[in-house]
């Protein structure tokens, strides 16, 4: 499963600068992706448009954004322009109702993996591609396998180190990000716009 992640991020090595990586998976099958989007975005609605090369264009701008993504029961967000992680205290309101699984970094570091339900965040490592400046937060037994990969790779193997972040929370919540979805032209985007508001 690594093995997935490192080829998809020898394909589009721009996502090793800078993302966020969110996947909710819904306790409520009634829970739409739309209401989804309203929860990430502080509780309203978040604009959306076409762009005609996502990839390229999104680096212009100075806010979230995002494509949405469904998997069985689960729903991913990626964050691909700066690596702006979801403010804690939305992904705490958000977990009130669904499962959250997040891992971002951006172009200063931030190497950071969190998991968020029943209205708290449970667990997160910060720094974790970093053996020796990990600081981990929450019940530790909740990151006891992602640590154990870690644990398990070079310690200057970054990619590896990356890849299995994703690996994990495609284990922990059943969604993969595949690298065909990231091929994309004239695709709709979520702008998020208001985290300053809430």
């Amino acid at each position: 499963m690594i093995d997935h992640y490192r080829n998809l991020f020898d394909w589009h090595q721009w996502l090793e600068h800078a993302l966020c990586w969110t996947v909710v998976q819904p306790l409520d099958k009634e829970i739409t992706v739309d209401g989804l989007l309203r929860q990430l975005n502080g509780g309203s609605e978040p604009p959306q448009h076409t762009m005609e090369n996502p990839t390229e264009e999104a680096f212009t701008g100075d806010q979230p954004v995002l494509l949405a993504f469904e998997g069985e029961g689960t729903y991913g967000f990626l964050e691909f322009s700066c690596g702006y992680a979801i403010p804690d205290h939305i992904l705490v309101e958000l977990s009130k109702t669904s499962r959250v699984w997040m891992t971002t970094w951006h172009f200063k570091g931030g190497y950071t993996i969190l998991y968020a339900a029943a209205g708290e965040i449970k667990a997160r490592m910060c720094d974790f591609i970093f053996a020796e400046h990990r600081i981990q937060e929450g019940d530790p037994n909740l990151m006891a396998d992602f640590l154990s990969i870690l644990d398990s790779l070079d310690p200057e193997d970054y990619r590896g180190k990356l890849s299995a972040a994703f690996a994990f929370i495609e284990v922990s919540a059943g969604m993969r990000l595949e690298s065909e979805w990231l091929d994309v032209k004239e695709a709709t985007v979520i702008t998020f716009d208001n985290w300053e508001r809430t």
